[in-house]
């Protein structure tokens, strides 16, 4: 059995983050306008060991209700999870269940990241089925966190569920935290510290935190040991975060509980992911949609051009729009039109284009570096003097936009970045016509080094006909005992190169506090305390740039 306060708004509810809100937010985003009014209870969901999670019954006030929603995640039920996955929902005669996960806000427990999500979230299916208003069929909404509690559930998929909206949600931790051979510390220690700190009663202090979060998460990542410094931000918080950071190994079956990818081949449901050109997740959201597509599953694609946090901010637009008429689709009976096209992506400098699938077909281009930092079609001369830079840990590149968990990602003007004598750039000549790539773009070098324990960061960036350089598409890789030639796969992208610009190409040593800078040592991540700089050799003749082309409008 579950207890249930049934309540009405309260007055101090009904401001712009209440119903008001919801009104207004839904004619500012262009949803279809709003149906019937909603009431909203607090209820507690029991769990098969005893405890009970806390949530929010957003109940629309229609004897004909259009189908249900289940949200669940680990950051509270009030703004803006409230407006954008209950209200819009609540108003257009869904019943919202909005829940806060194991450990978090109310609920009982303890919350460990991603551990209990499959048997909480089939728990809480169970006592779905028993609520009276409940209409048979529901879909699920959100976006990270919220994302991966979908896909816990898809890994057994029940029969009532009829469709998913996830968004930016991975499943696979691993991936995320060790992907490049190099812990993402400013994502997941910033991640770690928020956690650790959203329940504080002091509201003012939660905000300032969170304002000032990267720069204290990037102190802390310059200071050594990590381990230590780490604990010192921390406190009694985030006990998951040592042990992330020293399991480097992604094979290593502490990671069994944190991923998910046979939920992959399990589901059947009609499956909607949207993502961001600049989202850390990418390339799991575009790994989740080549599964689901092989199989023959009904999935949608949409990728814009947003960093994780700007898809509820300036992606949240098309975003909701795009949900709502999935959900209306395959849970509402087919209120909505079915999506004429599974793909729609942002092509960067042009806009958007709907296609029948990602990615489309191209052709290979190869631009080689050349000596003197220029960017050509034919390869150099044997014998081409090599291009070589000087890596020191106690001065790594610092990162510069990109993908990133923090306010200063996505879109930015590198050129400072390719001033630094710790950086070499290539850089092609003046496109005479307008170029088009789609797909992931490939940087191999003909690398070596005077020190084995080394990282490389490749990025490719445009620069406009005034001399500005801003980022593209970004890869990074810890080398150790790498062979020779080093093949570096970039953030998959869907962007237009224009008429007057230049393709240029940047190689580091290290892309800092995105990625714990290697240190020059075999010394573990946490532990490490020793400096040990490097000289890189690019050697020229076969180091190249391979992009997918083709696919304009």
């Amino acid at each position: 059995m579950s207890t249930t306060s049934a309540r009405r708004e309260q007055p101090k509810l009904r401001t712009l983050t209440g119903r008001a809100g919801g009104r207004a937010l839904g004619g500012l985003l262009g949803l279809p306008p709003a149906t019937t009014g909603y009431t909203v209870s607090h209820v507690r969901v029991p769990m098969r060991d005893g405890i009970h999670l806390a949530a929010d019954h957003y109940a629309p006030t229609t004897s004909r209700p259009t189908g249900t929603v289940l949200v669940r995640g680990p950051y509270g039920r009030g703004f803006p999870f409230s407006l954008v996955f209950a209200r819009l929902y609540a108003a257009r005669g869904y019943h919202v269940v909005l829940q806060s996960v194991r450990g978090t806000f109310g609920s009982g427990g303890t919350f460990e990241p991603m551990i209990n999500e499959a048997a909480d979230g089939a728990d809480t299916v169970t006592w779905l089925r028993q609520q009276p208003w409940f209409t048979g069929r529901f879909g699920t909404v959100g976006v990270s966190y919220l994302g991966f509690t979908q896909w816990a559930l898809l890994q057994d998929p029940p029969p009532e569920l009829a469709a998913a909206v996830i968004t930016a949600g991975p499943h696979d931790l691993s991936s995320s935290v060790w992907g490049t051979g190099s812990f993402a510390i400013s994502d997941f220690l910033g991640w770690s510290d928020l956690i650790s700190n959203q329940e504080d009663p002091v509201r003012v202090r939660v905000g300032i935190r969170q304002l000032t979060s990267q720069r204290r998460v990037a102190r802390v990542a310059a200071a050594l040991p990590l381990g230590e410094s780490a604990r010192n931000l921390l406190g009694a918080g985030a006990p998951w975060f040592e042990s992330w950071v020293a399991h480097h190994d992604q094979n290593h079956p502490f990671w069994d509980r944190l991923r998910i990818g046979h939920a992959l081949d399990r589901v059947q449901v009609p499956v909607l992911l949207l993502g961001g050109w600049q989202d850390i997740f990418l390339r799991q959201t575009l790994q989740q949609y080549q599964r689901l597509r092989s199989r023959g599953v009904d999935v949608g694609l949409t990728v814009g051009p947003w960093t994780h946090t700007q898809l509820l901010s300036k992606g949240l637009a098309i975003s909701a729009r795009e949900s709502l008429a999935w959900l209306d689709t395959h849970v509402g009976g087919g209120r909505a039109a079915h999506r004429p096209n599974p793909v729609h992506v942002f092509v960067t400098g042009q806009g958007w284009r709907h296609l029948p699938d990602w990615p489309p077909a191209t052709t290979q281009r190869e631009l080689y570096l050349q000596p003197g930092g220029s960017l050509g079609e034919l390869a150099p001369a044997p014998g081409a003097c090599p291009a070589t830079f000087r890596y020191d840990p106690a001065d790594p590149t610092p990162t510069t936009g990109g993908p990133l968990l923090a306010p200063s990602g996505g879109y930015r003007n590198d050129s400072r970045l390719a001033r630094r004598s710790d950086v070499r750039t290539f850089t092609g000549a003046t496109l005479t016509h307008d170029l088009y790539v789609h797909g992931a773009p490939i940087v191999e070098l003909v690398h070596s080094s005077d020190n084995p324990h080394v990282d490389l960061f490749v990025r490719v960036s445009e620069v406009d006909a005034r001399g500005r350089s801003r980022n593209v598409s970004d890869g990074y890789q810890r080398l150790g005992d790498a062979p020779e030639t080093v093949r570096v796969e970039l953030d998959a992208i869907a962007h237009r190169f224009s008429a007057g610009s230049r393709i240029r190409v940047l190689v580091a040593g290290s892309w800092f506090p995105r990625y714990a800078r290697s240190l020059g040592t075999p010394e573990p991540t946490l532990t490490g305390r020793a400096f040990r700089p490097a000289t890189h050799t690019v050697h020229l003749g076969q180091s190249r740039l391979l992009l997918p082309v083709g696919g304009a409008a």
